[in-house]
């Protein structure tokens, strides 16, 4: 099991958003970072881990939890010309941008917010805390989950 941080803005997706899809499941849309891609399309298995992480907004916060629960596939947002998204270059016979689906699993019920995180020990080499970091799919490793979890209780 691999574990990850999905950051989203709260103003175009929240986890509360989340909490409020069919069955608290949506597809993980709109990443156009090489780098994130590749961790959705390569790595990112069924059943791993990913903290919901607001960002962009006046406390930045991971909110809470969920499962990976479908792998990569073609993101359908990279084909539509009336989507934020859209991405002309992308061609469905081969396409360039992949998401997966995600389902809610726990929302926290404080958020843990970057401050809180920055002066924990154990995640000072976690790349959300990395100078520059913005990447909106991240990998977490099993240490930094569980000190984050434990401070989630």
């Amino acid at each position: 099991m691999k574990y990850w941080l999905l950051k989203s803005e709260p103003d175009c997706f929240s986890i509360d958003d989340l909490a409020k899809a069919k069955r608290q499941t949506t597809f993980w849309d709109g990443v156009r970072n090489y780098q994130a891609r590749n961790f959705m399309r390569d790595e990112m298995k069924l059943g791993d881990q990913a903290f919901f992480y607001h960002s962009s907004c006046d406390e930045p916060a991971i909110m809470g939890l969920c499962e990976i629960v479908r792998e990569a596939y073609p993101d359908h947002t990279a084909f539509d010309p009336k989507n934020d998204h859209y991405d002309p270059k992308s061609k469905q016979a081969d396409p360039t941008w992949m998401m997966v689906d995600i389902r809610l699993t726990k929302p926290f019920t404080k958020p843990l917010t970057l401050e809180q995180l920055k002066a924990i020990p154990a995640l000072k080499e976690m790349e959300l805390l990395r100078r520059g970091s913005r990447l909106s799919v991240q990998p977490v490793t099993k240490p930094q989950f569980e000190a984050i979890l434990k401070l989630a209780k």
